[in-house]
Parts: structure tokens; C-alpha cells; sequence
């Protein structure tokens, strides 16, 4: 037994993202668990899930005393469950539709988000960590929220949501995510503690400047790194490519910028057609299944290698991950930003303490 103070069982764990804050806040996750295989194997293969049990498997399938038991076994002072259930499709059956909420635990179509909360409510963790994206606030899906919060509340816990952008936390990345924390004890604050801000505000917040891409993205720009993937050489759009400064999109290549013999029409493309980063600023958010000409590219007029996207997402440098190249950049732009994760993670821990 090891009886440690506090530790997290994960749900939807992916590459590890949201686990990896969870050990950078000091609270060791002893189980871990996704239903993709290239995930699992990613998990196993760094060293920091060496004693963490993972499972392997859809949640729908996977009892709740299984993370139970790993809690019983560790016999923890505290502990919280973790975990960004997938988004799509939201449920219209399970706890969404009237009050009968047992029903909608055991609701063999309810989603992923019932299933997070039937975890939840078994198990009864002394705290949790919910990752969704932005848009679950939005009118037509905030019945979702509304239900979330009612059941977790009637099960005990105070909540907080939390519109986070992940600029905020050291990322260098815009990346705005909604965070719903819960916690048996109380919170200590008002929000998770940012660290960085807007390099204007510095002084006043007494915060540090933003991260910019230049920064982590140093050391991967040599042959060792080099990818077949990255060669934009040739392609369509590359000669256009090449002529969007670092920091700009298509619209650089239009009438509205001034540009001689445009070529494109200004809002006639996705904003991220040709979106190409800037050393000297943040990055904007790195996707999971980018389109053949969808940025950020690189300054050098490629597309971004796999160990420059996980620095932009905050992995820690060496991190390995497994599967095709597809698989890779789907596992680390589906990925909670760890250090985005971890500011959520301590915030919930200090409730606990």
C-alpha cells in the first residue's frame, strides 16, 4: 500500500496530456485508461506511466470498480478523477433527458460525458477535472452543462467553470478550452492561478510575458528531425506559401492587404488557409486532422514537424509517441495542454489540502 495523499485515476486519457499536468502537480495518476491503442501504447512506452496501471477500452464497457479497486489498492488520503470526455456526438438520451439520472448512468446509448459522471458518482472522488471544448456553453448544447452540474452537485461536490485560454498558463498557444473543476472540500481562490498575460500588462499583473513558439521550438530544425511529412515543396499552394510573412494567413496575399495581383479574396477561406507562425509569437492552436494547406506552418515554409507541435502543446521534450504519423498528430492535437492542465489540477488539489 502507498498511501499517498493525494492521486488521480484518468479518464480519456489520449497521449497523456491531462495526466501529464496531473504528475507535474504532484498528484501521481495510478490509473490511466483510452480506447485507442495507439494511445495505450504511447502511455506505456514513457517512463513516467511506469506505475500507472492503463486500460485499454471503451468506458462504456469498463466497470466502475475497476478504478475502484486501483483506489482501494493505493489507499490514498485523497483523490480526483481527471479526463476530457470526447465532445461529439452529444447524447440526447442518458442523464439529458429528464430526471430519472440512474436510468441515465446505466443508458447503454448515453455518452461519453455520462459516462465520466457515472464514474464520478461511483466512485466519489474528493475532487475532479473536466476538459470539454469551449463551444459545450453554447446555447444550443448547455443543457449538457446545466444537467452535468446538477448531478454533481446533488452528489456532493462544489463546482467551477472555467473559460481558460491556454496562453494564460505558460502554453504558447491560443487555445481556449472550458474547464468544469469540482471539488469536496472548498475552493481557496477564485480561478486557477495564471501565470502569464499579454507582455504589456506584465508590470501591472506582476505576470510573466506570454511564450512564444521560438522558444520551445528551438533544437528542431536540423536534419535529425527532419520528416517526410513536412514538405509543403511543390504542392499547390507552396509559391503562395512563401510569400505570407511569419505571422500571417492568406489575407496577406489579398486586395484588402494591398497586395499586388492578389491572387485570393480576403474572408473567402478558412482563416487558418496558409496560416503560417511567427518565432516572436505565440502559436494558434495546433488541430488534430490539419487539411493539406490548414496552418500553422512553419517560418520555413513547411509544415510542422511531430516534436515541434508537442512543444507547442507543452509535452515534455523526449516524450515519446506511437502510431503513423496521422495517429501522432491526432494524439497530440487532441491533447490537453499540460501545462494548461496542471494550473486546473493544483487548483482542485489546494481544495483538498
Amino acid at each position: 500500500m502507498m498511501n499517498e495523499d493525494i492521486v488521480a485515476v484518468s479518464l480519456f486519457s489520449g497521449a497523456g496530456g491531462l495526466d501529464i499536468a496531473s504528475f507535474m502537480a504532484n498528484v501521481p495518476v495510478i490509473s490511466s485508461t483510452d480506447f485507442d491503442a495507439d494511445c495505450v501504447e504511447t502511455l506505456k512506452a514513457n517512463e513516467m506511466f511506469g506505475n500507472t496501471k492503463v486500460f485499454e477500452g471503451d468506458l462504456h464497457n469498463i466497470d466502475s470498480d475497476v478504478f475502484k479497486n486501483c483506489v482501494i489498492e493505493h489507499n490514498p488520503k485523497k483523490f480526483i478523477v481527471i479526463g476530457g470526455a470526447p465532445c461529439q456526438p452529444f447524447s440526447k438520451a442518458g442523464y439529458w433527458v429528464g430526471n430519472q439520472t440512474r436510468r441515465g448512468i446505466n443508458d447503454p446509448r448515453a455518452t461519453l460525458v455520462d459516462e465520466y459522471l457515472r464514474v464520478v458518482v461511483d466512485i466519489q472522488p474528493d475532487g475532479f477535472v473536466f476538459e470539454n471544448v469551449e463551444s459545450l456553453l453554447h446555447p444550443t448544447n448547455k443543457v449538457i452543462v446545466e444537467k452535468f452540474l446538477e448531478i454533481v452537485e446533488e452528489n456532493g461536490y462544489t463546482c467551477k467553470i472555467v473559460r481558460a485560454n491556454a496562453l494564460d498558463y505558460g502554453v504558447p498557444q491560443k487555445r481556449k478550452r472550458l474547464f468544469i473543476l469540482g471539488t469536496k472540500g472548498s475552493f481557496k481562490s477564485e480561478e486557477p492561478r495564471k501565470t502569464h498575460c499579454d507582455p504589456s500588462k506584465c508590470d501591472v499583473l506582476g505576470l510573466k510575458p506570454y511564450v512564444n513558439v521560438g522558444e520551445v521550438m528551438q533544437g528542431f530544425d536540423t536534419d535529425e528531425y527532419f520528416e517526410e511529412y513536412e514538405v509543403a515543396k511543390g504542392g499547390t499552394y507552396y509559391n503562395d506559401l512563401c510569400q505570407v510573412p511569419p505571422g500571417q494567413n492568406y489575407k496577406a496575399l489579398t486586395a484588402w492587404a494591398g497586395y499586388p495581383n492578389p491572387k485570393f479574396v480576403a474572408d473567402k477561406r478558412f482563416w487558418s488557409f496558409l496560416l503560417k507562425l511567427s518565432p516572436d509569437m505565440p502559436s494558434w492552436t495546433i488541430t488534430a486532422q490539419p487539411g493539406p494547406w490548414v496552418g500553422p506552418f512553419h517560418w520555413n515554409n513547411r509544415r510542422l514537424r511531430a516534436p515541434e507541435a508537442a512543444a507547442i502543446q507543452t509535452f515534455p521534450r523526449g516524450y515519446k509517441f506511437c502510431g503513423s504519423r496521422r495517429s501522432v498528430q491526432k494524439q497530440i492535437g487532441n491533447a490537453v495542454p499540460p501545462l494548461m492542465g496542471k494550473a486546473m489540477i493544483e487548483f482542485v488539489k489546494e481544495s483538498l489540502e
